[in-house]
């Protein structure tokens, strides 16, 4: 069984959206990428455009250059896939969580089921990862904010002690002048 780290390094944000790829689903499914689509295309109404749709080709670009440097032994099979076989292929499909959730209703195979069950805790934990780093920026917001607040505070206080200091300069010189008038 692939473990979530493994799924995670699969998963990917596009358009505001983290997605998986069919090629990865496909080989996470142990089926072809052309089995799998065909699979989608006779269910294509289960999937409308907020569970699946093809990347452009930049965005394919950008994501092969993002696996070249997290997934080093993928980013070739990927250019061979898409590119190198088949010069004029289709560019790969994108699938969001509620597309993979959907995928499990039309895959039947045990190892689907079980995948799917996985890519799906991959999906909750990445999830709760971006929740708790949302909670540590607030706390480090919060924190920033109370230290500017000291920062003011302690400026006061330096502002008060000088002027003490000044007060205290003055009443010296007031103390140590010479005296004028009659001398006892």
């Amino acid at each position: 069984m692939i473990n979530i780290q493994s799924l995670q390094n699969r998963i990917y944000e596009i358009r505001g959206e983290r997605i998986m790829l069919d090629m990865d689903l496909a080989l996470l499914y142990e089926v072809e990428t052309r089995v799998l689509n065909q699979a989608i295309k006779r269910n294509i109404k289960r999937f409308p455009e907020d569970f699946m749709f093809q990347l452009t080709k930049t965005e394919f670009e950008n994501i092969k250059f993002n696996m070249g440097t997290s997934r080093h032994g993928m980013s070739s099979q990927i250019v061979m896939t898409y590119s190198n076989k088949r010069p004029n292929a289709a560019l790969p499909y994108a699938f969001t969580e509620q597309g993979v959730a959907m995928l499990s209703g039309i895959l039947n195979s045990d190892t689907a089921i079980n995948m799917n069950i996985a890519i799906m805790r991959a999906f909750v934990a990445i999830r709760r990862l971006m929740l708790q780093q949302m909670d540590l920026k607030e706390q480090l917001q919060e924190i920033k904010e109370r230290l500017g607040e000291h920062d003011a505070q302690l400026n006061h206080i330096y502002d008060a002690m000088e002027n003490l200091l000044d007060e205290k300069t003055a009443q010296r010189k007031w103390d140590e002048r010479d005296r004028i008038g009659f001398k006892k």
